[in-house]
């Protein structure tokens, strides 16, 4: 199953106050696991950062002014997340601003049905305890330091992790198991799990073993 993890920064809190997109981050997960494939742009917005916002994410209203504008990427962004289902810290706000993107352009909106708030997930598991990103990520020992500012992807490569633990996976790890069955090449690459083959000892080479250990044992001690 294909999922994307996605997060967005903006001019401001509001669409009903104009505000809009700055930034689109989005990563592709396939059955948990990061794909490497990712989505990202910077925005020029067509209006000024308030003050606000510059202070969360720290782009300036300069920095932005020689960006694309949403409607050049907005078939890139759709055709990325078609079939998708959709990852999202506060899905409310994150969906506002993307769908007043889209309707400024004439584009059909994103449905809620294709939603997953993680936000909502993390508050019915941990009634009455913080539930932000950085709240999370202590309460799962996901180290954060690198969110010195909120930035799309790197707010994504967060978000990844602390769904993971959300629905009580641990994250996608090398998986070494005792089998006699080795992985086919189509399922390695699939879900980049790898199982170590374990060779038992035979009945013989059991034999020999205490052979040599006892013959060892008269030479160092005897």
């Amino acid at each position: 199953m294909k999922e994307v993890i996605l997060d967005t920064e903006t001019t401001g809190l509001s669409v009903k106050d104009g505000h809009r997109v700055v930034e689109i981050g989005c990563i592709e997960l396939e059955n948990l696991i990061p794909t490497k494939k990712i989505f990202h742009y910077y925005l020029n917005p067509e209006r000024k950062v308030s003050e606000k916002a510059l202070k969360i994410h720290g782009y300036t209203d300069e920095f932005l002014s020689d960006k694309q504008k949403f409607k050049e990427i907005a078939d890139e962004f759709l055709d990325f997340i078609k079939e998708k289902k959709i990852i999202i810290h506060n899905a409310e706000f994150d969906l506002a601003h993307l769908n007043n993107e889209l309707s400024l352009i004439g584009k059909s909106q994103i449905v809620k049905d294709n939603i997953v708030d993680t936000l909502e997930i993390a508050r019915e598991k941990f009634p009455g305890s913080g539930v932000s990103l950085d709240a999370l990520c202590k309460r799962y020992h996901i180290d954060n330091s690198r969110r010195t500012k909120h930035t799309a992807l790197i707010d994504c490569e967060l978000l990844a992790k602390v769904y993971i633990n959300l629905l009580d996976q641990r994250e996608p790890s090398l998986n070494f198991t005792q089998t006699d069955t080795v992985l086919n090449k189509k399922n390695i690459n699939e879900k980049n799990i790898y199982e170590k083959k374990i060779i038992l000892p035979t009945n013989v080479e059991l034999e020999e073993h205490k052979k040599f250990l006892k013959s060892n044992l008269k030479k160092n001690f005897f």
